[in-house]
């Protein structure tokens, strides 16, 4: 390549273009056609020129005056493009061509594509737990079972990684019910354990406290049975099968 031709190529400019709006621009209801006009249109207004001829952007894209017109039309009624009248320092009115709605309708998109994968994930381990504790019970869940579940998660906001920590509390004591799970829930909301590491924590802090002396811990210990670390149930609660 010869220094012409270098020279040249650095003066004609560049024209930027979001990778975004290149992967969606279909999403969008653009069509080629149109996103063909919005790069010429963008490429002179990178150079300055904000509402360049009709008959240039025709030449430059080998179509009629007719049809880059008819194009630009389509784009204004999809609300993609609008031309804004402003005055110049001396009070003279002057058109621009501006794709504000454009670029604020990818937004929109890509932030409903981001929430509709968010609740795409939720929904994905709401099943999880629904399965899980089905599971751990051994039998399918009751319509009411499922409203008692969807409602820790809904109303009450637990998380379900928490109510999943629950259920592990239940399986540990043998209490295959959700009224028990309640309990252990209500009682880690009352002590303001929120996340799981916080409950982890509290749990390392009950059990250091139930390990047993130095004394104790002298005399032969293999005898003795393994005992869940919670008893969440009054002495007087038959529901642990239910």
């Amino acid at each position: 390549m010869d220094d012409t031709f270098m020279q040249q190529f650095i003066n004609a400019g560049q024209t930027t273009v979001s990778s975004l709006l290149l992967a969606h621009f279909h999403e969008l209801g653009i069509t080629n056609d149109e996103f063909l006009v919005y790069l010429e249109l963008k490429s002179f207004y990178d150079a300055g020129n904000h509402f360049p001829e009709m008959a240039t952007i025709a030449k430059r894209l080998r179509l009629s005056s007719t049809q880059v017109y008819q194009i630009i039309h389509r784009m204004i009624q999809k609300k993609v493009l609008t031309i804004d009248t402003t005055q110049d320092a001396q009070g003279r009115s002057q058109d621009q061509y501006d794709f504000a709605l454009l670029y604020r309708k990818l937004a929109t998109y890509l932030t409903q594509q981001k929430q509709a994968v968010s609740v795409e994930k939720s929904n994905d381990t709401r099943q999880q737990l629904f399965e899980q504790i089905e599971t751990e019970f051994g039998r399918p869940l009751s319509p009411i079972e499922y409203e008692t579940i969807a409602a820790w998660l809904d109303q009450d906001h637990y998380q379900a990684e928490i109510v999943a920590l629950a259920l592990r509390e239940a399986v540990l004591n043998q209490a295959y019910s959700l009224k028990y799970m309640d309990r252990i829930l209500l009682s880690w909301e009352r002590k303001h354990l929120t996340t799981k590491q916080q409950i982890q924590q509290e749990q390392n802090k009950r059990q250091q406290r139930q390990q047993p002396n130095t004394s104790a811990a002298a005399k032969p210990t293999s005898a003795i049975p393994q005992i869940p670390m919670y008893n969440w149930a009054d002495p007087a609660d038959d529901d642990k099968q239910s």
